[in-house]
């Protein structure tokens, strides 16, 4: 279910919203393509980064900026800002030059996702499930690459996790237990400490039982 809410959210065309609105700054989004929805401000890293054979990652990452800013990036700098954020996300610059997440590992291909939110840096972010089959190293790499993006002060970060060890590096402000389609519990950063000690399935049992 919680792919369910990132890809509705991100303006999947499988999905249609049949009640309720989803707004981004005030103004709803939902009946805004999935294109519209990223110039308006909205990035989706995704569990299962697609490959996209015959596209490099550098002209991806030129063309999308491109598209969000409505001007190309000045060249000399873009690469550099390009090679600075591969180098701090500890993929070698040479990932450029391949194909968009072809023959990337698994914690290469979230690696990357966070050098596009880094280079893109849009308005809000949905993580979904980043977090997923990275070592305790990459995961560090990309808590830092999230945490350098949010320490803007003015970026806003949806991060869908079913384990607790990434708010170890990313710092919630709220947290909300989701089951079956439904926020079941809300609060603060206690609330993860809480999940830490004690998991979910009296959560998931009482969201069943008032199903």
């Amino acid at each position: 279910s919680s792919d369910l809410l990132a890809y509705s959210l991100a303006g999947h065309p499988k999905y249609h919203i049949t009640a309720g609105t989803v707004e981004l700054d005030g103004a709803s989004i939902n009946d805004l393509t999935v294109d519209e929805r990223a110039r308006a401000g909205l990035f989706l890293a995704m569990q299962y980064p697609v490959e996209v054979p015959g596209v490099s990652t550098a002209n991806f990452l030129r063309t999308a900026k491109t598209a969000i800013d409505g001007e190309a990036p000045k060249v000399r700098t873009w690469v550099k800002e390009v090679n600075a954020a591969m180098q701090e996300l500890g993929l070698d610059e040479s990932f450029t030059s391949r194909s968009l997440n072809e023959g990337f590992s698994g914690g290469e291909k979230k690696r990357a996702e966070i050098v596009q939110l880094q280079l893109l840096n849009p308005k809000y972010a949905i993580l979904d499930e980043t977090d997923s089959g990275l070592d305790i190293d990459a995961l560090r790499v990309v808590a830092d690459g999230v945490n350098r993006y949010t320490a803007q002060g003015d970026r806003g970060v949806l991060l869908i996790t079913h384990y607790t060890r990434i708010l170890n590096y990313i710092k919630p402000d709220f947290v909300h237990v989701y089951v079956d389609g439904r926020v079941v519990a809300a609060g603060g950063p206690e609330l993860a400490d809480k999940l830490e000690e004690t998991g979910y399935d009296s959560y998931i049992a009482a969201a069943r039982t008032h199903a």
